[in-house]
């Protein structure tokens, strides 16, 4: 998607400065000079050694079209974002949000919500695979991101009730070891647990990522139409 990017230094320019600057850049960047998100990059540190906070914040646009999130909500569901998931959606459709600092955090976070049993969807991002890592190249740190995330997913998936389902995607790739640092054209995965689920079934490639938001529906037994097709009935 397009990005218009302000970066500035938290000694500086205060993060609440920063957050009315890029407010004001979102209300500019309409019509013609649309674009789908602005995103305030706070830093810190000296030069030649800058390093991103977690304080950034993204300006989106509202989604066009209802998407399985405002379904959900509309349905009576309650919808639990952890992560700039509540930005990226400009707050659509989202119960509740928890904006987190670092994968580790995102984890705590899955795990706290789960344990007070709330939520029909918790919706979450960890964001240290695209930002820390995969455009700064810095392939070592993607694969420690890898093994702590892989730690934490078999925490949540030893407290996964009965008919629990976890969903682990992306929606894009960003390869550390690829030249340059833009994303990546890489298919991405699509990994689907549940103790009630089959083993072993092969979702094969995609069409649409859409696929997921109809099977979400699916699975919580809602009505919304989208281009996707959902997988539900090929694992249950």
């Amino acid at each position: 998607d397009s990005v218009f990017q302000i970066a500035a230094h938290e000694e500086i320019i205060s993060l609440e400065e920063q957050y009315r600057i890029c407010g004001i850049a979102r209300e500019l960047l309409h019509g013609d000079y649309k674009v789908a998100r602005v995103i305030a990059r706070p830093f810190i540190g000296q030069p030649g050694a800058f390093t991103r906070t977690p304080n950034r914040k993204d300006y989106a646009l509202a989604p066009e079209t209802p998407t399985v999130l405002d379904a959900l909500q509309e349905q009576g569901k309650m919808v639990i974002s952890v992560g700039k998931i509540m930005d990226i959606f400009s707050g659509r459709g989202i119960t509740e949000g928890h904006k987190t600092r670092d994968n580790g955090h995102g984890m705590d976070t899955i795990l706290k919500v789960m344990a007070e049993n709330r939520g029909d969807l918790i919706f979450a991002n960890l964001v240290d695979f695209d930002m820390l890592f995969g455009h700064r190249n810095n392939a070592e740190g993607y694969a420690r991101a890898l093994e702590e995330v892989d730690a934490g997913l078999g925490r949540i998936i030893r407290v996964m009730g009965e008919r629990d389902v976890l969903i682990v995607t992306a929606d894009h790739g960003c390869d550390p070891t690829f030249p340059g640092t833009d994303h990546t054209r890489e298919y991405v995965p699509l990994l689907v647990f549940g103790s009630g689920l089959k083993a072993d079934v092969n979702l094969g490639t995609r069409r649409t990522f859409a696929d997921v938001a109809a099977t979400v529906a699916d699975w919580l037994d809602i009505d919304y139409t989208c281009p996707g097709t959902s997988f539900a009935h090929e694992v249950r």
